[in-house]
């Protein structure tokens, strides 16, 4: 009986990383696994001319979903990883959907929405990525979306 009591003990760890959310405020911040960036176009033409070919992604989001938190704490871990696959050159920007009529209108029951932006600007919905895939998974996943 003592010995299933004490297996039952939970470990709290801290989170390394945390994203930052857009707000309903002018500046945009997204999260960026090396630094963070503003998405104001002020901020892109003071950027290296490298910023052109950076390959983006959007999540769209909202306070309080588990679903939604638990993709984002994946993601975290995908941009950390290394390898053939690496994702770490890729901004992510998190988009609270309850800011926007238009975002809630078109993604209050999908969310967790993850979107490639497209060099044009435009945004391309990925597949849904299952809550219980692995983050190396993920991390291919998304390599692979981002080379179509």
């Amino acid at each position: 009986m003592a010995i299933m009591a004490a297996a039952t003990v939970a470990t709290v760890v801290p989170r390394p990383l945390s994203l930052t959310l857009v707000s309903r405020r002018r500046s945009r911040w997204g999260f960026s696994p090396l630094a963070y960036s503003s998405s104001s176009s002020s901020s892109s033409s003071s950027s290296s001319s490298s910023s052109s070919s950076t390959r983006k992604l959007v999540l769209y989001s909202k306070p309080g979903c588990c679903l939604c938190d638990g993709l984002k704490e994946k993601l975290q871990a995908a941009f950390l990883l290394s390898g053939p696959d690496s994702i770490h050159d890729v901004d992510l920007q998190v988009r609270d959907i309850t800011t926007n009529p238009e975002w809630e209108k078109s993604y209050q029951c999908e969310i967790p929405v993850l979107a490639r932006v497209l060099s044009d600007g435009t945004e391309e919905a990925l597949p849904r990525l299952s809550p219980r895939i692995g983050v190396e998974l993920i991390q291919k996943k998304i390599a692979a979306a981002l080379r179509q």
